[in-house]
């Protein structure tokens, strides 16, 4: 992930999201999914220690690390202060949003109405998270995205393979992936990370 002041930009794509019951699944996940090729992780504030994992890993000058699920300033403030360089939200949040501008952070918080993409913008919004973007799909999106052009728009939850390259032909520039990558056990994070990057790649090159 690459940010010049307003501008927002993927690389691979990917940024893997990771939410486990402990802070050793979650730092045994992302190690290998480091070690698997993504450079841009998000930790969420429903996984234990996430504060710690995020100071852990974002002495990783390779790897992009951030805040996910950011419900409050408070949230915000602890993600800056452990080295997060990105704050996602499920919502708009009048107050994540600000907070994350005002500590020098990407902002990315979830919108799934022109309503809400609206006020993300108006909030100072860098980047929109399309979610739940299974339940809402790539046509949806498109009708979305026409008034408000020129904005990076991020695809989170319920991905496929399947489904990259319609998201990709909607305007989409990043996914948000949690268990397509992880579901399939530690020994499985290589061929899955190998496989979305690849389809990604594909997609774009259409």
């Amino acid at each position: 992930m690459v940010s010049n002041n307003s501008e927002v930009t993927f690389d691979s794509g990917l940024v893997a999201i990771i939410r486990t019951k402990t802070a050793d699944e979650a730092r045994t996940a992302a190690t290998a999914l480091i070690a698997s090729g993504v450079d841009v992780i998000e930790f969420t504030t429903t996984t234990p220690a996430v504060f710690d994992l995020i100071e852990e890993f974002a002495s990783n000058k390779d790897v992009h690390v951030g805040l996910g699920t950011a419900m409050s300033r408070a949230h915000v403030l602890s993600g800056k202060d452990a080295g997060a360089k990105f704050v996602i939200s499920p919502h708009v949040s009048q107050e994540v949003i600000e907070a994350t501008k005002q500590a020098g952070l990407i902002s990315i918080p979830g919108v799934a109405s022109p309503t809400e993409v609206a006020d993300a913008l108006r909030f100072g919004a860098d980047m929109l998270k399309f979610f739940p973007a299974s339940s809402l799909g790539p046509n949806y999106l498109k009708s979305v995205r026409d008034p408000f052009p020129g904005n990076t728009w991020m695809a989170t939850g319920g991905i496929s393979l399947d489904t990259i390259e319609e998201w990709v032909l909607a305007g989409v520039s990043g996914f948000g992936l949690g268990s397509p990558l992880t579901s399939g056990g530690t020994s499985e994070i290589p061929n899955r990370v190998a496989a979305f990057k690849k389809a990604i790649a594909t997609a774009r090159g259409k």
